[in-house]
Parts: C-alpha cells; structure tokens; sequence
C-alpha cells in the first residue's frame, strides 16, 4: 500500500495517526505516525509529531511555484554529481565532498536581487492569517529534522532490520552534511534573513537594532529536505511525491514567515540534492 495524491491509506504494520489537511477542495494526506512505548529517553521523531500532530498545511496552489523552482534545482545536482563521481568514484571522503559540494553553491544575490526578493516576502506577509502561521510554525519546528526521520521510520517498518538500521545511519549523515556545508556558507556569505533586513517581518524575533544576522544564504532547511527527499525518495520511490509534496510545503513556510528569500532555498535544495546524490553513491544505492 502506499499513499498517493489525495489518498490516505493505513500502513500495515504500525499504529497510525493520519492527518488529513482540506484546502481548496483537495484532500492531502498529512502524515502517518507511529506509536512509541515509553521511555525516560529524549522523546524521538515519531513521538514528538505523534504529541503534536500537524494542522491544516498550505495548498497545493500556494506551494506549487516554490515547488517547481526546487524541482529544477534537482536535474543540476545530478549532472554536477556526476562530475564528482567521475573525478572521485563512490568513496565516502565527506571533508572533499563538502568543501566541493560549497563550490557549487551559486554565488548569492546582489543588493539589487535581494531587495526585489525581500519586496516579495513582504508582499507575502500581508496575506498571512492565523491558519497559515500555525502551519508555517508546525513546518519550521519539524521540517528540520523530525518529518524525514518519521518518514524513514515509516519505511523501516517494512525492511528487514539491519537494512533499516543502516538506512537510518545513511539519513543522519545527510541531515548532520546538509547542516554543516549550509552553516558554513552561512558564514562565509554573511546573507541577512528577511527579518532582520526588515524586522516588522518577525516582531517575535525581536532583533536589535544594527543586527547583521542570523544569516539565511543558503537555507538549512532546504538543504536538509533535498538532502533527505532525494534519499528517501531513492529508497521508496513509490513514495516520492508525497516526499516531494512535504519538502514543498517545508519551503513555502520559509518564505511565509520570511525566515528567507527565494535564492536561499533554491541554493540550499541545490546543495541538499548533491548530500543525497553522494549518500546514496557512497553507499552503494
């Protein structure tokens, strides 16, 4: 069984929470989550969305031009991967990848570039309403990390063990190279986001005056979910779209609450593509 576009089916082997998200007369399978025993160990992925479910998420209408934009990011990735293989074949050397994979990063917008991207984010914040902060919360909280941990949860349960166990270690490492390549380029490119450039986007964030950061070229969360939807998507591919689907929804957030720019998750799904094309080589998928 699998979950497809606008269908919810229960998955077999483990106890589900589906959520199910109405929007412009579309229904959208939200998530599936397993229930987990008790344990005074730090509450994991499944436990933590199984605590706090999501609500209504954005429609696929709001989500689509972010959603094409990263699709085209994924075709580039691969052809320049390809580069790298050829030059370096399957061996993980994750110091070599990162330090490559940051030089193929597009340089970031000029003043003149931002600004007309920073109008837009405006622009969209005027729109904003009480359901679609709450959704774009819920996705900045959990679209980090927890909803591809969950998700991978979700195929383990069908696979042998040790074949889970290791797929599970091939995800963290994607996540843990997706943050550390975005971070650094962070820091070298020194890129303010959207709310600090324009504090009235994000009064909760109450940032100082003559603040130069955070900085959000590229977006670690559009480097993590390429990353993890590129993998995941190669490990159950029937699955994709709805993978596909989630990390849409993850960059919609980003722009919504001007945590950043366009440029910054197109650069940082880029990036994530080329963790998951070499996590996948490397480890032989």
């Amino acid at each position: 069984m699998n979950v497809l576009r606008g269908i919810t089916w229960p998955y077999a082997l483990i106890a589900l929470l589906a959520v199910a998200a109405v929007a412009v007369g579309v229904v959208r399978p939200q998530l599936v989550s397993a229930a987990t025993g008790g344990s005074a160990k730090k509450p994991g992925a499944t436990a933590l969305i199984k605590q706090n479910p999501p609500p209504t998420l954005f429609t696929d209408a709001e989500i689509a031009p972010i959603g094409k934009q990263a699709a085209a990011q994924h075709k580039k990735a691969d052809a320049l991967f390809a580069q790298w293989e050829k030059a370096h074949g399957t061996t993980r050397d994750d110091k070599a990848f990162a330090a490559w994979a940051a030089q193929q990063a597009p340089a970031p917008p000029t003043a003149k570039e931002r600004t007309a991207e920073l109008r837009a984010d405006q622009q969209l914040a005027k729109t904003r309403t009480a359901a679609g902060k709450k959704a774009a919360t819920w996705l900045e909280l959990y679209g980090k990390k927890d909803i591809w941990k969950l998700y991978l949860h979700d195929q383990r349960e069908l696979i042998p063990t040790a074949q889970g166990t290791a797929e599970k270690a091939e995800l963290k490492a994607a996540l843990k190279l997706a943050k550390t390549i975005s971070d650094q380029l962070a820091a070298k490119d020194k890129q303010p986001a959207p709310f600090v450039l324009d504090p009235t986007l994000r009064p909760d964030k109450q940032v100082k005056p003559g603040a130069k950061g955070p900085y959000s070229y590229p977006s670690r969360h559009a480097a993590r979910s390429a990353a993890a939807v590129t993998l995941l998507s190669a490990l159950s591919p029937h699955r994709a779209e709805d993978y596909g689907w989630m990390q849409d929804e993850v960059l919609y957030s980003r722009l919504y609450m001007a945590g950043h720019v366009t440029s910054d998750l197109t650069a940082g799904t880029l990036l994530g593509d080329l963790i998951g094309d070499y996590e996948l080589a490397v480890n032989g998928h």
